[in-house]
């Protein structure tokens, strides 16, 4: 006798089941779209659209108040959406064909009603939006609470009776005989009192990630202006003041520069002419003048 199928397995089962029916509802509802249009499933493009202008002159609202009418017509309308379209419509036949496939065709629905009709950089701003709101209020909660929270503190109470002796001279206090503070008094100090908060940074727009990525191209600019400004006063302290001889890696960028070549092209020059090359010192204007007087003259020796 063959073992009962687990639970979960029979749960899945008539999970499926239950959806199975639902699989071709999600175009036409309960409705056949082929049907709703009064075709056949093989019927062409144009008798599809005839289809639908006939019913539609019958049923349009503006031709027909009635509510019946209107609902049918909503319901023709979207079926011949769905035909009109060939990658729909196949789309369509397919979930037909294949109710038991209902997670695929799902996700076929929503891809040809959806997928191209959105752009995803309105969908990229639109979730770093969501994520930049959520993260604004999570930090703007998390200090509200730590505010309250210090704000019980015995420590707290006294920066404030301090606070309001030091503007008052001890007069306010002694004529309410030490008792509780005013409450309009206590709000006003609380302004003046600079919390700190070990672990908890006051919420700023600044901060959100939505904000940081706009701003990453400023800041890698900025850097990056930053690092190249180190470099040149690098090498003007240690090529013009004090005259250091350069290192071989500065002096193969001096001559590859001055002859403007690009980088790619002097890593397949061979050592020993990169050598001869940084040795004639071409970054200075008489050895570069020479170097291309030599080079003319040996282009005419050759044509000879």
């Amino acid at each position: 006798m063959a073992a009962a199928a687990p639970l979960p397995v029979l749960l899945l089962l008539v999970a499926v089941a239950l959806l199975v029916p639902a699989a071709d509802a999600i175009y036409c509802d309960e409705d056949d779209c082929y049907d709703l249009l009064g075709v056949k499933q093989d019927a062409n493009a144009s008798e599809i659209k005839k289809a639908y202008y006939k019913l539609s002159l019958k049923h349009h609202p503006d031709k027909n108040p009635d509510p019946e009418s209107r609902a049918l017509f909503v319901k023709v309308a979207n079926a011949y959406e769905i035909l009109k379209d060939e990658e729909t419509r196949e789309k369509y036949d397919y979930a037909v064909a294949h109710p038991e496939e209902f997670f695929y065709n799902t996700a076929q629905y929503y891809r040809a009603y959806y997928g191209y009709k959105t752009d995803t950089r309105s969908v990229l701003i639109g979730l770093l939006l969501i994520v930049s709101a959520f993260q604004y209020i999570n930090q703007l909660t998390s200090y509200s609470q730590a505010i309250e929270s210090v704000k019980q503190t015995p420590a707290y109470r006294n920066r404030l009776k301090a606070l309001e002796f030091e503007r008052t001279g001890g007069i306010s206090s002694k004529k309410k005989g030490n008792k509780q503070m005013d409450k309009k008094v206590e709000d006003e100090l609380r302004n003046e009192v600079d919390l700190q908060i070990q672990g908890v940074q006051k919420p700023s727009v600044w901060n959100l990630c939505g904000v940081q990525l706009i701003l990453l191209p400023y800041l890698i600019g900025k850097v990056s202006s930053s690092l190249l400004l180190i470099w040149q006063v690098c090498w003007f302290w240690r090529y013009r003041v004090k005259k250091s001889p350069y290192a071989w890696e500065d002096a193969c960028y001096l001559t590859r520069t001055s002859l403007r070549m690009p980088a790619n092209t002097w890593q397949n020059i061979d050592e020993f002419t990169k050598e001869d090359l940084v040795m004639k010192r071409l970054w200075e204007k008489a050895n570069m003048e020479r170097h291309i007087a030599e080079a003319r003259r040996g282009s005419k020796q050759r044509r000879r």
